[in-house]
């Protein structure tokens, strides 16, 4: 029996002959009401669990007609359409989930997945000084320390669509403005739970809170560091702040979609001269079929796709990563990356690169049946700027996660698009893939900020390789 408040307070007033009668009463009551109950719950579905609201996506194998929207009408709300790839989003009861999916002429429909960007860890950055190269950079072999940029590519002529969070208010301290597509800039909300809808915002790409989005487009750019220009793996490059996430870093597959459709209507209009790379620091547990129809689609108009694979470690990838047409990217790490005596400015990586002093992190994604995984990139322990309060003051972070090493890629794949601007997503995940430097099964001990530590992988881990913008460029035809 469940005691409340209010019960204990009436057992100790009741001393009266009327007041324990009435309480006798109470408890008769009480119980009859409970053996009904029952009773009602074995045999009716009077306390089953409700038939809640839930937005669902959904892919049809014909075109959007108008007889086809009003019978999709009479199993819930039509909330949004991607006529593009014959695609909608509805918010219907979850019982009518099975029955929109056997209509003929719908192709797949699912719940709307969630999608998260947020980096497993971060920890300040108090010293910085000047300087032009960075342990990542130098690892992928854009940049070499004491030298500066060694890569004559600079992504001139290629755009670059980060669906992230969007920008920060004071983007402007970290990124030249001629960088930024503003004309492009947009931002997609809504979807997931009982909405079903995704709607348009575009100012609010440059109004983020979280700083994901402004992190990972100083891999592909550079960055200012109080007025010191950092290189970036692509500073010529022109990035499309395309928000899909939000203020928290998560978000829904449906905004992820309308996205990824975006980027498609710009490559078929405005942008049908130039080549365009998407890069997608984010991901959830299952493929959804909307959020593969806009890829899809994308990627038949002459977009190129790449995403992180995942920080879930042995639990396997994430999507849309680990799609197969995606170009997806595992976290590497120097085993010298953290060394006190040099820290992150300093800090020379060998040529030629050797993988005898990288290794996968932890947390990075493994490939599990069914999926794919492509390459590695410097994932652990990547400067940049990072917010983390509404304020002017410029702040820097160090960052680890697929996030991070994701627009390492993205920006080796801008390169290689200048140079062949009819570049194709297969093409430029052939080249990748056969150019990487192998990272076997292996084992390396790596200086951490915690101490001494080993860290060993599978396989399973490293897809083909590291990925380096010098070998990728000399396959590039």
């Amino acid at each position: 029996m469940l005691v409340t408040k209010s019960d204990v307070c009436w057992k100790v007033t009741s001393d009266s002959k009327f007041f324990r009668e009435v309480y006798d009463m109470k408890k008769m009551l009480f119980s009859l009401f409970m053996v009904v109950a029952i009773v009602l719950g074995s045999t009716t579905t009077a306390f089953a669990a409700p038939d809640k609201l839930i937005g669902v996506n959904v892919v049809l194998n014909t075109d959007l007609t108008d007889d086809i929207l009003v019978e999709l009408g009479t199993h819930g709300k039509v909330r949004d359409l991607i006529p593009a790839i014959n695609a909608l989003t509805m918010q219907v009861r979850e019982s009518k989930l099975d029955t929109i999916r056997a209509l003929p002429f719908v192709e797949s429909a699912n719940p709307d997945a969630i999608r998260n960007g947020a980096p497993v860890d971060t920890v300040a950055a108090t010293d910085f000084s000047s300087g032009q190269s960075t342990w990542d950079l130098d690892a992928v072999n854009v940049t070499d320390y004491g030298s500066g940029r060694t890569e004559v590519f600079d992504g001139t002529g290629v755009y670059v669509a980060v669906l992230d969070t969007g920008l920060v208010d004071t983007w402007r301290m970290f990124f030249p403005e001629e960088r930024i597509a503003e004309e492009y800039g947009i931002a997609f909300g809504g979807g997931g739970g009982e909405m079903g809808f995704v709607s348009s915002q575009p100012n609010k790409w440059e109004h983020d809170q979280n700083s994901h989005g402004t992190h990972v487009t100083s891999t592909i750019l550079g960055y200012s560091l109080r007025g010191a220009a950092v290189n970036g793996v692509a500073p010529m490059a022109t990035v499309i702040p395309v928000k899909v996430l939000n203020q928290n870093g998560s978000g829904w597959s449906s905004v992820v979609a309308r996205g990824i459709s975006y980027v498609a209507e710009l490559k078929e209009g405005p942008l049908a001269a130039y080549p365009v790379v998407i890069n997608m620091s984010l991901g959830g547990s299952a493929l959804d079929a909307v959020e593969k129809a806009a890829i899809d689609h994308a990627i038949s108009v002459g977009v190129i796709i790449v995403a992180s694979a995942g920080n879930e470690g042995m639990a396997g990838m994430g999507f849309p990563g680990a799609y197969e047409p995606v170009i997806s990217v595992a976290a590497s790490g120097w085993v010298g990356e953290w060394t006190a005596a040099g820290w992150w400015r300093t800090l020379d990586v060998a040529d030629p690169t050797d993988p005898d002093y990288f290794y996968i992190t932890d947390f990075s994604s493994r490939e599990l049946p069914g999926q794919d995984l492509d390459v590695a990139a410097p994932g652990s322990w990547i400067v940049g700027p990072y917010k983390i309060n509404s304020g002017n003051t410029p702040s820097y972070y160090y960052l680890g996660g697929t996030s991070m090493a994701s627009p390492h890629v993205a920006g080796i794949v801008a390169l290689m698009a200048q140079k062949n601007p009819g570049l194709s997503a297969f093409e430029a995940e052939t080249i990748l893939e056969t150019s990487a430097i192998p990272l076997p099964a292996g084992s390396r001990n790596v200086l951490s900020p915690y101490g001494l530590v080993t860290v060993s992988w599978g396989d399973d881990a490293s897809g083909s390789g590291l990925a380096t913008a010098d070998a990728a460029l000399a396959a590039t035809p």
